[in-house]
């Protein structure tokens, strides 16, 4: 009879770190609040952005992702986006949730990638990954738009290509954005994400 209870909890707790390792927020579902430091020590807290009426881009990122090549270096695309719309009182957020040893982790790699790719918003460092697993960031990137009442606007992919190489016709964020801000009901609220997957630890 123990056994028997021991391997159903047993079961029970694998079925709930499944569940945690799984958790995906959804377009109308509040945002996970968290606190980062970017590549030069500086702490960004996300409720502290919302309780100044911002509304907040999390892009999740990785510099050696061909797919964050493309739109960092090949394009523009999220500089781009971030320009149009920063003096309407958007900030744009880049987090790496790769582990240490991991693909595109370490402070500085982080920080020669963000000068060599001349971002004009910080990259945020989480290297536990527990920010990436608590909004189930899965690839970078991983677009996720929060208006200032902390309610997750948009969840999915930067463009509608998934290629590597090629730049989409449609940017999803950026119509979003241009929506949200306007006060009109978005067309997208989700979209598949493409890129690599995200290197989390163990």
């Amino acid at each position: 009879m123990k056994l028997t209870r021991l391997i159903l909890l047993s079961g029970l707790l694998v079925l709930a770190l499944a569940t945690t390792a799984l958790a995906q927020v959804s377009p109308g579902d509040e945002a996970p609040d968290f606190v980062l430091k970017d590549t030069n020590g500086q702490e960004h807290h996300l409720q502290q952005y919302l309780d100044d009426g911002k509304t907040v881009v999390l892009e999740w990122f990785n510099a050696d992702c061909p797919f964050i090549k493309k739109h960092h270096k090949d394009a523009r695309t999220m500089d781009e986006v971030y320009a149009e719309f920063k003096d309407q009182d958007v900030v744009w957020l880049a987090i790496n949730s790769s582990a240490s040893g991991r693909q595109g982790a370490g402070l500085e790699f982080n920080q020669k990638a963000h000068k060599e790719y001349k971002m004009t918003f910080p990259i945020l460092m989480d290297e536990p990954g527990k920010v990436g697993r608590a909004y189930g960031a899965k690839t970078t990137p991983h677009m996720f738009i929060i208006n200032p009442e902390g309610v997750v606007l948009y969840n999915g992919a930067i463009d509608d290509n998934n290629s590597p190489s090629t730049m989409g016709e449609t940017n999803y964020v950026r119509t979003a954005l241009r929506a949200a801000l306007s006060g009109a009901q978005l067309g997208q609220a989700s979209t598949k994400p493409y890129g690599c997957s995200v290197k989390y630890g163990k």
